[in-house]
C-alpha cells in the first residue's frame, strides 16, 4: 500500500476512479440524485428568468410606464426568488443526506476490509498513520460525487439558460463574451497537471504527520520516561512545516485561475458596457435588452467561475479516492480455501506436521517443526527468544499460511477449514492484553457476544478479577481508558484472561499469559488457569518454571527447530540436554525465567 500510494494519476487512471465511483455510488442513489437534480435545474432556469424579465422591467415599467404590467411582473419576479429558495434548500439537504451515507458506507466498507486483511497487512502499515489516512480520504468520493452531480444538474444548466437568454437577446455580443472560455479553459489545463502531483504529496505529508502526533499521545508515558518531548517535538514541528510549506503551494497554484478569470471576465463585461452604452447614447436603443443582457452575463459569471475550477477540485476529490480505492484493493492473503469446511473440534489435539514458516522474504523461521498437542493435555513450549515460539500461537489460529507442511486439529487440515470456526474454537491470551473501548463487561463480554452478565461476572471470579473490578467507581459498568490505561498491567492481563475464560473454547493458547503479573497476582491466576486447563487441550508459552514443570507434554525449541519433547522428569535426566541446563541454571522451581539464550546463544537466566 505504501508503494501504491506514490503512483501518480494519469488520465486514464483518473476515468477509471472516477468510473468506479460513478458506477457503486449513481445506482444506489438514484432517485436521490433525480430530486437533487430536478431542484437544480429550477434554480437553473428561475435565474435565466430573472435576467430575461429585466428586459421587461426596464423597457415597460420605466422607459414606456406600462403600470399594468408593475403587479405581474413584480409577482413573477418574486415567484422566480421563492422557487430559487425552496429548490436550493431541497437541493442541499438532499445531497448532505445522500453524501453522509456515502461517507458512512465506505467507513462500513473499510472497516469491514480491514477486518479481513490478516496480520502481514498491519505489519506492513503503520496503524496511526492507516487511521489519519483513512480520516483524511474517505470524503473523497462525496466531493467527486458532489461535484459530478453539481456540475451536471446545476452549473450547467445554469450557464446554458443564461447563454440561451444572451443569445435570444444579442446574438453578436454574445459570441463576444463567449470568447472567455478557451483562455479560462487553457489556464485550467496547466494548473491541473500540477495540483495533480501537488495533492498528493500534501494528502501522504498530512497521514504521516497525524499519524505521528497520534503515535506520540498513545506512547505518552514512554515519551516522558525518556525525555523524548524535545525530540519528537522537533519532528512534528519539521512534518507541521512541510505540510504547511505543501498547502500554501497548493493554494497558490489553484488561487492563480481567480486572478486570470477576474481579468479576462473584467475585460469581457467593461466591454460590453462600453459596447451597449454606445448603443443607447448614439442610436437611441432602449436600455432594457442592455440591462438584461449584462445581467445575464453577471450572473453567468458564477457558475463560469464554478465550472472552471471544477477539474481543480476534481484533482483533489481523485487523489483521496484513489487512496481509499488502494485500501479496498489489497486482498486478503488468509482468505478460506474453496469448499472451506466448518471445523468440529471433538476431542482438541493440535498436530505439528513438518511446519516449515517465514516471514514473506525473511529468512526462514521455523524448520521442519512436528509435535502434537494432546487432546485435553497441557503442552508447554519453552525456548529462547526468537525461537518461533510465538509464531507457533499465531499458525493455530491462521494468522499466516505456511510454507509447507499442515497443522492438524483432530485429524482437520486447518487451511481447508473455514477461520471463522477455527478461532471460534479458541481461547487466546496473549503476552500484552489489549483493551478496548467500552465497559470492563464489554471487554469480558467479546470473548462470548450473547454472555449474560452472570457468566461474565463468574469468568471475572475464574480470573480473579472480581475483586478489583467491583472496587472501580462503576463496577463492571465502568468505562476503561483508551488500552485500559486507568488500569495496572496485572489487571489488564486479568480481563484478558476472564475474556477467554468465557469464551468456553476446547483450545486454549497461553501466550506467556502470567508474564505481567506479580508474584501474588500471578499464583491467583494460575490457580484460575489451572482450573480452566482441566479438560481442554492448553499450549502455553511459559517462563515461569511452576507452569512447565506440571505441563503434561513439554516441546523445546531453538532456531526455529523442536530439540527436545517430553515431560519435565524425563527431560531432566538429560545431562546434557537442553532443558536440563536451563533446569539446573534457574536454581529452584519457582523462579521466574524471561530468556532461555543469549546473544552468544548461551544459556542463560535472568529473573523479571
Amino acid at each position: 500500500m505504501n508503494g501504491a500510494s506514490k503512483k501518480k494519476i494519469n488520465s486514464t487512471e483518473a476515468r477509471r476512479v472516477v468510473g468506479r465511483v460513478l458506477g457503486e455510488n449513481l445506482r444506489e442513489y438514484r432517485g436521490s440524485y433525480a430530486i437533487a437534480v430536478i431542484a437544480m435545474l429550477a434554480v437553473a432556469f428561475s435565474t435565466a428568468y430573472v435576467a430575461y424579465v429585466f428586459k421587461d422591467v426596464i423597457n415597460q415599467i420605466y422607459y414606456e410606464r406600462r403600470g399594468d404590467l408593475i403587479m405581474p411582473i413584480s409577482l413573477s419576479i418574486f415567484g422566480a426568488f421563492v422557487l430559487r429558495g425552496v429548490a436550493t434548500y431541497v437541493q442541499s439537504v438532499t445531497m448532505a443526506r445522500v453524501g453522509n451515507n456515502i461517507v458512512a458506507r465506505y467507513q462500513r466498507r473499510i472497516f469491514d476490509h480491514l477486518m479481513k486483511l490478516g496480520l502481514d497487512f498491519y505489519q506492513d502499515t503503520r496503524s496511526a498513520q492507516l487511521a489519519a489516512r483513512i480520516n483524511q480520504n474517505i470524503g473523497g468520493v462525496r466531493e467527486l460525487l458532489d461535484i459530478v452531480v453539481t456540475t451536471i444538474g446545476k452549473d450547467v444548466p445554469t450557464l446554458l439558460s443564461l447563454v440561451g437568454t444572451m443569445i435570444l437577446l444579442d446574438p453578436l455580443l454574445s459570441l463576444f463574451a463567449l470568447l472567455i472560455g478557451p483562455p479560462v479553459i487553457m489556464t485550467v489545463r496547466y494548473l491541473t497537471k500540477r495540483l495533480r502531483v501537488i495533492h498528493r504529496e500534501s494528502v501522504t505529508l498530512n497521514s504521516h504527520l497525524l499519524g505521528a502526533m497520534q503515535e506520540a499521545t498513545q506512547g505518552i508515558a514512554i515519551v516522558k520516561a525518556f525525555t523524548m518531548e524535545g525530540q519528537l517535538r522537533d519532528k512534528i514541528s519539521t512534518l507541521i512545516s512541510r505540510a504547511e510549506g505543501r498547502a500554501n503551494k497548493i493554494s497558490r497554484v489553484s488561487e492563480r485561475l481567480t486572478p486570470v478569470t477576474e481579468l479576462i471576465a473584467g475585460i469581457a463585461i467593461a466591454s460590453m458596457i462600453a459596447y451597449t452604452g454606445y448603443r443607447a447614447v448614439n442610436d437611441a436603443e432602449p436600455p432594457g435588452a442592455m440591462f438584461s443582457f449584462i445581467t445575464a452575463v453577471l450572473l453567468a459569471y458564477d457558475p463560469v467561475r464554478r465550472l472552471a475550477r471544477v477539474q481543480v477540485g476534481v484533482e483533489r476529490a481523485l487523489v483521496n479516492s484513489r487512496m481509499i480505492y488502494e485500501i479496498l484493493d489489497v486482498e486478503p492473503r488468509q482468505a478460506d480455501s474453496v469448499g472451506a469446511v466448518p471445523l468440529t473440534v471433538p476431542t482438541g489435539e493440535v498436530q505439528f506436521d513438518n511446519v516449515n514458516f517465514s516471514y514473506g522474504a525473511e529468512a526462514k523461521v521455523l524448520h521442519g517443526v512436528t509435535f502434537t498437542a494432546q487432546a485435553g493435555k497441557t503442552t508447554a513450549i519453552v525456548g529462547a527468544s526468537g525461537a518461533g515460539k510465538s509464531t507457533l500461537i499465531g499458525l493455530i489460529q491462521r494468522f499466516y499460511d505456511l510454507d509447507d507442511g499442515r497443522i492438524l486439529i483432530d485429524g482437520q487440515d486447518i487451511a481447508h477449514v473455514s477461520k471463522r470456526t477455527l478461532r471460534q474454537s479458541i481461547a487466546y491470551v496473549s503476552q500484552q492484553p489489549y483493551l478496548f473501548e467500552g465497559t470492563i463487561a464489554d471487554n469480558i463480554r467479546y470473548g462470548r457476544p450473547d454472555a449474560t452478565d452472570e457468566d461474565v461476572i463468574e469468568a471475572a471470579k475464574l480470573a480473579n478479577a472480581d475483586e478489583f473490578i467491583r472496587q472501580q467507581p462503576d463496577g463492571y459498568a465502568t468505562e476503561v481508558g483508551e488500552n485500559g490505561a486507568t488500569l495496572s498491567g496485572g489487571q489488564r492481563q486479568r480481563l484478558s484472561i476472564a475474556r477467554a475464560i468465557i469464551r468456553n473454547a476446547p483450545i486454549l493458547l497461553l501466550d506467556e499469559a502470567t508474564s505481567a503479573l506479580d508474584n501474588e497476582s500471578e499464583k491467583r491466576v494460575q490457580q484460575a488457569l489451572d482450573r480452566i486447563m482441566q479438560g481442554r487441550t492448553t499450549i502455553v508459552i511459559a517462563h515461569r518454571l511452576s507452569t512447565i514443570v506440571n505441563a503434561d507434554h513439554i516441546v523445546v525449541m531453538e532456531a526455529g527447530r523442536v530439540i527436545e519433547e517430553g515431560v519435565h522428569a524425563t527431560l531432566l535426566k538429560r545431562p546434557n540436554g537442553t532443558y536440563a541446563r536451563f533446569y539446573q541454571l534457574q536454581g529452584r522451581e519457582d523462579s521466574p525465567i524471561i530468556d532461555m539464550a543469549g546473544e552468544d546463544g548461551e544459556l542463560t537466566g535472568r529473573a523479571q
